[in-house]
Parts: structure tokens; sequence; C-alpha cells
């Protein structure tokens, strides 16, 4: 199962809830009739609509808000083997090793959202870096993480 957010109450009277999720590619994900995992239990997705932080969602099975409120504070998955993402799914970078074209600068600890773009935290025993991940830096992603960055930007000499 993969994580991608926590529900975080209910809205209105007919079971809607609201969930937060920072996940790449909610757009796969937030349709009707996809199915998410709540407290181990498979939800199909009956609606969806984006308000404000939230990704508001009915159930089919939760069509009032007393069916809705036990899920609250619940953390919020999906079988990824049910989907078909355009991309890499930051989940499965984390642990990689990370090199500045040939040089060794650290294992990639986490995915931050800036503003702007995200940022990939990588960490090695002296230091914690943070580079954009976006294709002017990040070069290749297989077994390893390949980056291609500019004169300076880790601050070493």
């Amino acid at each position: 199962m993969l994580y991608i957010g926590n529900l975080v109450n209910t809205h209105g009277i007919k079971g809607e809830v609201k969930i937060i999720s920072n996940f790449k590619y909610k757009e796969v994900i937030f349709k009707k009739g996809s199915n998410i995992y709540i407290n181990d239990i498979k939800y199909k997705i009956n609606s969806y609509r984006h308000h404000k932080n939230f990704d508001m969602v009915t159930l089919e099975s939760i069509n009032d808000i007393n069916k809705a409120i036990p899920l609250k504070g619940s953390r919020v998955y999906i079988d990824k083997k049910e989907f078909t993402f355009p991309g890499v799914l930051n989940e499965d970078l984390y642990g990689k090793k990370v090199y500045d074209k040939d040089k060794y600068i650290g294992v990639l600890e986490d995915i931050k959202q800036n503003m702007n773009q995200e940022l990939l935290v990588i960490k090695n025993e002296d230091k914690t870096y943070l580079i954009p991940y976006v294709d002017e830096f990040v070069k290749d992603i297989n077994d390893d993480i390949h980056l291609d960055l500019i004169k300076g930007f880790l601050n070493e000499d």
C-alpha cells in the first residue's frame, strides 16, 4: 500500500470527506471509480472536487456524516498496482544514491514541496543538500539518481 494523505474531516451531512494530500499524481488517483484504502478497508470514490487545500471526496458506501465521522484522522492509501502513473513516483526514489556527474553526494532522504517546485533532500554523513527537482539538474533516474549541477551549487571547493 502507498500512503497518499490524511482524511482530516467531514464536510456537510451527506458523507463528503476532506483529504489533505501532497501526492504528485492526484489527477490519476482522485477519479470516480478509483479505489482508496482507509483503515484497511477498500472504498470506491464516487465523486471528487478540489476545494482550497483539500481533496473533497465522496465514497460509494458512505452517504451520511455519521458513517464518515469514524474515518476522521485516518491515513489514506492506494494499491499502486491499480494505477498507471505518467512518471516516477517520489516514494520510489527514497533511499537511492545520488551522484553529481560521477561524484557521490549522498542518499535521497525526502522530497519537499517548495512554493514553486519540489526539492530533493539529499543527506550524507556531513551535510544535507536541497536540490531543485528539475530537468536542468536531474539527468537520469534508474538504480541511482544522476545530477548535473552547476559549479558552486554544493558549496564545495
